[in-house]
């Protein structure tokens, strides 16, 4: 039978623990933030760093963290990168289940002192649907009475295993940014990984594939025509906070984003769900 309940980590950090017969899966209150998810009879679908201490005010380095308002570094200095969303705490205010399937809400209340970086009169949730299929939506809905635009990503980090073995597939047509250059053309459908990889694809269909020596990951998205493809390689991996120097070789983010020309603009009175669909084929 389905159960849903709320744990503490050793650290200190609130979750919520779900368990059915078609999975198991962990998501913090911090953050909103999903660090495990396992489809029953298979491997788990999201990687965790080895060095991540899961301490309070710092975003776990694995799992999906929702970065939001922005994707990225702001314009202003002291903005923190990707947002604040990801830092705090948010609310589980719905819960369903059924038939074995379990649905889950969390809702953040913008704190007085985050109305210096986001003084909009907005709703944003985290919608979790989970069954063999784990499906993230994140959920913008403009309240006020002018046009607000933000950018966003749902951060997933999948375990690869071997990096060197991993093929991303489904990037045919698509354009990308690396490190600042671009858009160049996709060349192929493929993607390997031999060095540093940062790219903004823009135009890019909605399913690609991780092709792993665990088996094949689909990677599906909605309302979103952009996704950041990520490995930190060798070097950068020796300065990343709560990152190993070798957990490059076993993680890979495919990123749901709505970033670029493809950021989100809310009219009043309008919402935008972006989501993000993983399965093990």
């Amino acid at each position: 039978m389905a159960s849903v309940n709320t744990r503490k980590h050793p650290q200190g950090l609130d979750y919520v623990e779900v368990e059915t017969r078609l999975c198991k899966a962990r998501i913090f209150l911090q953050g909103a933030q999903i660090d495990f998810f396992q489809p029953a009879g298979k491997e788990p679908l999201l990687w965790v760093s080895s060095e991540d201490d899961y301490k309070p005010g710092s975003g776990i380095r694995g799992g999906i963290p929702v970065c939001w308002p922005w994707f990225g570094m702001h314009s202003e200095p002291g903005f923190a990168q990707h947002g604040f969303a990801r830092t705090r705490n948010w609310k589980l205010t719905h819960t369903r289940m059924a038939n074995e399937e379990v649905e889950l809400v969390f809702s953040l209340d913008i704190a007085e002192e985050d109305r210096q970086f986001w003084p909009h009169n907005t709703a944003v949730e985290v919608h979790f649907h989970l069954t063999e299929t784990l499906k993230v939506t994140l959920v913008n809905r403009n309240l006020g009475d002018t046009t607000v635009s933000l950018t966003q990503a749902l951060h997933t980090y999948f375990p690869i295993k071997d990096i060197h073995a991993l093929t991303a597939k489904g990037f045919s047509g698509a354009k990308y940014i690396e490190f600042g250059e671009g858009p160049y053309a996709q060349e192929g459908d493929e993607v390997r990984f031999v060095r540093e990889t940062d790219r903004v694809y823009t135009d890019l269909g909605e399913v690609q594939t991780l092709h792993t020596p665990d088996g094949v990951i689909e990677v599906a998205r909605e309302n979103s025509r952009s996704a950041v493809l990520w490995n930190p390689w060798i070097d950068k991996s020796k300065w990343l906070a709560r990152f190993g120097d070798e957990d490059y070789l076993t993680m890979v983010c495919l990123e749901a984003a709505n970033v670029l020309e493809d950021k989100v603009v809310l009219e009043p009175g309008q919402t935008h769900a972006l989501s993000t669909s993983i399965r093990w084929l």
